[in-house]
């Protein structure tokens, strides 16, 4: 990545604007939802409806009028290699979790992260069913709704609170069993972290590739409530590269972070898809 070091953006004015216009962001979100709107498959099992489309033209004309020297990536516009020209990109979805959306169900959010220099600098995402407003800046802790959030000191993986499908923890592939865990799932893996952040729940493990748009945000408020998000090799991702996908992700507070990447070298990996082989976030693996 080509950086520009003559350009820096006024981060604490950036902050403020990006809460406020994530939040207007929903609104628009929130008019859609529960009407009858159009959608149809971007691919195969992967739905985009006219709300994803108002809602990022918003987000575009709003964010980008605060700095045009910012680069952009979201789910909703085709990728340019511009970006990989920026110390600073938008990552955006403008509803992740599609899905759920569609479906009238309220596990769907905004999620917008300020990158710099490939790691995530400023974050707001909003869930505007339930009025849950999502916040961090680096260095400066993560919040909800402007109330100080932690991630859970739960420290093993018995009875952890884990956002996994039960097709993978049921997987032959796995040598040991898994411990009993309580599973969950919301269609929006950014509001998955975002709800381990708040400590609602512990953990979340995926062993299928993520995107930036989904994880910029979230990891970013995870992170400063306490949270480690990493791949299945303790990898932390590098955002704005050439493909700006995360092989497997797995989230948690530090101690039980360590413990689920050791559980996960008991999975047998060689039938895993092969690379290029893409499976959408919000899906469960086939």
């Amino acid at each position: 990545m080509v950086e520009d070091d003559t350009h820096t953006p006024d981060i604490d004015q950036l902050y403020s604007d990006l809460v406020r216009i994530v939040r207007k962001a929903g609104d628009i979100a929130l008019s859609y939802y529960g009407q009858h709107i159009k959608s149809w498959d971007k691919s195969h099992n992967n739905p985009v409806s006219d709300a994803d489309l108002a809602v990022n033209r918003y987000l575009q004309q709003e964010l980008q009028a605060l700095d045009s020297e910012i680069g952009w990536l979201s789910e909703e516009n085709e990728d340019t290699p511009h970006r990989l020209k920026c110390t600073y990109i938008w990552a955006v979805d403008p509803i992740d979790g599609t899905r759920a959306f569609l479906q009238g169900l309220p596990e769907f959010t905004v999620s917008v992260g300020l990158i710099a220099n490939g790691r995530p600098c400023l974050a707001a995402l909003y869930n505007p069913v339930h009025d849950e407003l999502f916040q961090a800046r680096l260095g400066h802790g993560a919040h909800l709704n402007g109330m100080p959030i932690r991630v859970n000191d739960h420290q093993e993986i018995h009875n952890c609170r884990l956002f996994a499908y039960r097709s993978l923890l049921k997987s032959p592939r796995w040598t040991t069993p898994w411990p009993d865990v309580k599973l969950g799932m919301v269609n929006s893996v950014a509001y998955r972290l975002a709800l381990i952040a708040a400590g609602q729940f512990d953990a979340i493990i995926s062993l299928q590739p993520k995107n930036d748009w989904d994880l910029a945000a979230a990891e970013l408020i995870l992170q400063e409530a306490g949270g480690v998000l990493t791949d299945r090799q303790n990898r932390t991702h590098q955002y704005n590269q050439q493909n700006p996908q995360m092989p497997a992700l797995v989230a948690a507070a530090p101690q039980l972070h360590a413990k689920l990447l050791n559980f996960l070298q008991q999975y047998d990996s060689r039938y895993d898809a092969p690379a290029g082989i893409i499976h959408s976030p919000d899906k469960p693996p086939q």
